[in-house]
């Protein structure tokens, strides 16, 4: 008995992209003994995506589709395909071609010879701006600093997860998800394997310099509390600070040289002031996080879908 694959792919407004993609990874897994599903996840598009992608459910069997009321973020797309697959491998990928097809094979082969989870990371190519390559680094390098669990520079969301791994997955209750995070942190027999990312196709990227920072958050947030430990010791300093301002001050007033101005004091205010909001600002993600995880609400609503 062939086993069966199932391949998610998020899409929001990628109209011009549903066909490539749907046909790149239909040739792909045509030529593989594999039994196999492409589950379209409309993230709440605004264009026609998804009346395209029942169009090419309708001409082919091997094509299923999962709709959402409104938009509810790529990792969300990402736990809907996980919860209504059956299949004994589930692969994610992008819809936009920057995931080449051409790589799946691998990722089988690598899941065939034990490993449980086949993560990709990519290559990044000297034509990405110098400011996303930066930043990219800076993340990495934060998240792997503050948190306790370590993702390899460029890891992506292009990953094969075995049966067993998306079991456990689907337990997960948490209402920030960070897949990257959390997939490392299961454990498992992983193995990673590099990737020259493709070419969009058309369309633009969806992920704003905005949306990568609260992505990053997210991330660190996730599987941390070293930055309220940071903002105990930022309390710490800045109380030591001032204490070293009030003998300053009182030896200036005896000695007579006491100026009158405000700027030592507004610098001052504006100095401690920054650290006291940068510390409530830490504390207020948290507790925010833990605000919107006791609402309890789905993490995604599906207003159609043609799996049963």
């Amino acid at each position: 008995m062939r086993k069966k694959v199932s391949i998610i792919i998020p899409v929001y407004n990628e109209t011009t992209n549903i066909n490539v993609v749907a046909t790149a990874v239909e040739n792909v897994m045509n030529t593989l003994p594999y039994d196999y599903n492409i589950i379209f996840v409309n993230d709440g598009s605004t264009d026609l995506t998804v009346q395209y992608i029942k169009k090419l459910c309708s001409k082919d069997s091997h094509i299923n589709y999962i709709s959402f009321s409104r938009n509810f973020g790529h990792q969300n797309a990402l736990k809907a395909g996980f919860d209504m697959s059956s299949a004994d491998a589930v692969i994610s990928m992008d819809g936009d071609m920057q995931h080449p097809p051409e790589m799946l094979p691998e990722l089988l082969r690598l899941w065939e010879l034990g490993n449980d989870v086949v993560y990709t990371i990519r290559k990044d190519h000297q034509e990405l701006p110098m400011v996303k390559r930066k930043t990219s680094d800076m993340f990495y390098r934060i998240l792997n600093r503050l948190s306790s669990i370590e993702l390899e520079k460029g890891t992506a969301d292009f990953r094969l997860l075995d049966k067993k791994v998306v079991d456990v997955l689907r337990e997960i209750k948490e209402y920030d998800l960070f897949w990257r995070g959390l997939v490392k942190w299961l454990g498992f027999r992983q193995i990673s394997v590099e990737y020259e990312p493709g070419v969009r196709v058309a369309g633009k990227s969806k992920y704003t310099y905005k949306m990568m920072m609260e992505f990053a958050l997210k991330g660190i947030t996730s599987f941390s509390t070293k930055p309220l430990i940071i903002a105990i010791y930022l309390g710490f300093i800045s109380a030591f600070l001032s204490f070293l301002y009030i003998p300053y001050a009182m030896v200036s007033y005896y000695s007579g040289h006491a100026i009158s101005g405000w700027a030592s004091v507004i610098v001052t205010i504006a100095f401690f002031g920054g650290i006291q909001l940068m510390i409530l600002g830490i504390i207020g993600m948290y507790l925010g996080k833990l605000f919107m995880q006791s609402k309890q609400r789905p993490h995604y609503i599906i207003s159609e879908t043609d799996i049963t």
